[in-house]
């Protein structure tokens, strides 16, 4: 019932319009408690024979016709009530999902498939919008027809609505007692599913290895090997509902056998007259129809409760932090950027880096070197405030950005990741992205500066391009240069630079390159150094040794230091390329030499 009444809670925003449903659904009710009493009058007027009053039971047949005329106008505005109810439960439920999602820390995306995030999204609120449009539709006609046809009944005869009444508690119990076993079944087919359905989103985004390494066979058969999971949970999970539905029909039976019984004992005896017997018979008609569908509601409800829990779990899922009230806005003057003993691990058991202090001056360029793993990138996600440090503080221009308005510290910071990340859409919405409300002067100019309108102008469509999805239509150098472009035009004084040229071809390098200069000149940049040919031309070099700062210096003092730089340099010289590449493999770094 908790999951039941967070659903409800979580809708209240439509409670106006369900209590519309609601009450067309009570008119409903009433005019269907109408049409037995009035075919029992006839039956009895109709005993009369030949003294029968024809007009009456004429008048009689054009009042259920227009009960059935009203119920059939009431039966589809409610249904209309429903549907758009719905559609709005829809909209309600996957924008707030959204939006909570938009607000979790980094930490949960880091450990969370996107599929499976999307899948259990897709589940959870198909199941919770059924489940509302079957409440509004169903359940609620359900509840009251049943109710005016056993205060009717009663009427008639209290032993029969009594007996009536009897199926309800019998049918709930038994319902009640079925439905965890039930539950537990669907949990682990959401697992197999959640599984299958963030690989397959994987799968499809990273298709080209999966073509190359010839995986087409092996994906394809661990995709299906989750789904005979599913279809050997399914089996023992329906043949289990059916058994105990079976069980509840049985009763059904049994008390619809008694209900009969007397109702025709009755008649016969004389205690009610022959209409009467008929109204009484089309009345439990009324009430056995919705107990059948007790069935089909039950299944609907175990499952919007079972399959809105991990919509829920996900909802309960803690934010990223918040800042706190009146936080002030990052003020700006030079963009220097200051690391004091900061220390950070990704879980409690294993530190990242550890006491690591530096400092950037304004304009400033420093590269982080070191072997993989040894805290580059966690350095500009902490920059980027994307986690907290355990401890330390980070400084911009002497404030402490745990201190300031998130929102401002990232207006200040700009980022060109080592894989451009591009939306779906058109060249131009993916520059303007930094700022969206960019005049077409800025977004060319920025595009200028990259080296990318030469390109983007020999399109058709020029920068109403579509490029697909991250990007696909475009070469390695052109997603990379739209990227800076986007940087360019965002316009921060701190840059992040996840430098990544080495896959591209000589002329595309260079024009990144060019591209990556301009975007650089006059911004404290960090960069997560991919290249000795970058290293050996910026300001200064910070190397990491075992999560700490192990040297910082100019390129020039490092290389004769006798420490990492210098073993880099020298690895470059060696006369093997092969284990030249393997040795800088290590630290993701890509030879000079090897690269011209």
């Amino acid at each position: 019932m908790k999951h039941i009444w967070r659903i409800i809670r979580t809708t209240r925003g439509l409670w106006r319009t369900y209590g519309l449903i609601g009450l067309a659904t009570v008119v409903l009710s009433l005019l269907t408690l109408l049409t037995p009493l009035i075919s029992g009058w006839a039956i009895d007027e109709m005993r009369a024979g030949a003294d029968a009053r024809i007009s009456y039971v004429a008048w009689l047949a054009f009042a259920i016709f227009v009960l059935d005329f009203l119920q059939n106008i009431l039966s589809n505005y409610s249904g209309y009530l429903g549907d758009v109810a719905s559609a709005r439960v829809h909209k309600t439920l996957s924008t707030n999902y959204y939006q909570h999602l938009l607000n979790l820390p980094q930490s949960y995306f880091d450990t969370e498939q996107s599929g499976k995030i999307i899948n259990r999204l897709n589940r959870s609120i198909e199941q919770i919008t059924r489940f509302m449009q079957m409440f509004s539709n169903n359940f609620l006609q359900f509840i009251f027809t049943t109710i005016f046809s056993l205060i009717a009944v009663a009427i008639y005869s209290w032993q029969v609505a009594l007996l009536l009444f009897t199926l309800y508690p019998i049918y709930i119990f038994m319902t009640f007692r079925s439905s965890p076993k039930w539950q537990r079944y669907q949990e682990k087919k959401n697992r197999h599913l959640d599984i299958a359905s963030g690989r397959f989103a994987e799968v499809i985004t990273q298709i080209k290895v999966v073509k190359n390494y010839l995986q087409e066979q092996r994906e394809l058969a661990s995709f299906r090997r989750h789904f005979s999971k599913v279809i050997g949970l399914v089996q023992p999970q329906s043949r289990y509902w059916h058994v105990k539905d079976f069980q509840r029909r049985i009763a059904l039976n049994i008390i619809f056998f008694g209900v009969f019984m007397l109702i025709f004992v009755q008649g016969a005896q004389g205690d009610i007259s022959p209409g009467q017997a008929v109204a009484l018979i089309l009345y439990a008609m009324q009430i056995r129809i919705p107990i059948f569908t007790i069935s089909f509601l039950v299944e609907n409800t175990q499952r919007a409760i079972s399959d809105s829990r991990d919509y829920f779990e996900i909802m309960d899922e803690k934010i990223a932090e918040v800042d706190a009230p009146g936080s002030p806005n990052l003020q700006l003057s030079d963009g220097s950027v200051k690391f004091d003993d900061v220390s950070f691990g990704y879980n409690q058991t294993e530190t990242v880096i550890r006491d690591v202090s530096f400092q950037i001056k304004k304009g400033k360029k420093v590269a982080l070197v070191g072997e993989s793993g040894e805290g580059k990138t966690t350095i500009s996600n902490l920059l980027m405030r994307l986690y907290s440090p355990d401890d330390g503080a980070i400084y911009i221009d002497g404030q402490d950005i745990a201190t300031v308005n998130r929102a401002s510290l990232h207006r200040s910071i700009a980022t060109v990741f080592q894989e451009p990340a591009l939306f779906s859409g058109t060249i131009w919405e993916n520059i303007a992205y930094a700022k969206p409300d960019a005049k077409k002067a800025e977004v060319v100019q920025a595009a200028k500066q990259a080296n990318a309108h030469e390109f983007v102008d020999s399109f058709k469509k020029g920068y109403e391009t579509e490029i697909g999805e991250r990007g696909l239509k475009l070469s390695g150098g052109q997603k990379q240069r739209i990227a800076i472009a986007r940087a360019l035009l965002k316009n921060a004084p701190i840059l992040i630079l996840d430098e990544a040229t080495s896959s591209l071809d000589s002329r595309s390098e260079a024009m990144v390159k060019e591209a990556l200069e301009r975007l650089m000149h006059g911004r404290t940049t960090i960069i997560i150094a991919h290249r000795l040919s970058t290293i050996q031309h910026v300001d200064t070099i910070i190397t990491l040794r075992g999560g700490k700062v192990d040297e910082i210096g100019t390129p020039r003092k490092l290389a004769k230091s006798g420490g990492l730089y210098q073993r880099l340099l020298e690895l470059q010289q060696g006369t093997n390329p092969e284990e030249v590449a393997d040795a800088l493999k290590r630290f993701g770094v890509v030879s000079t030499t090897n690269n011209t």
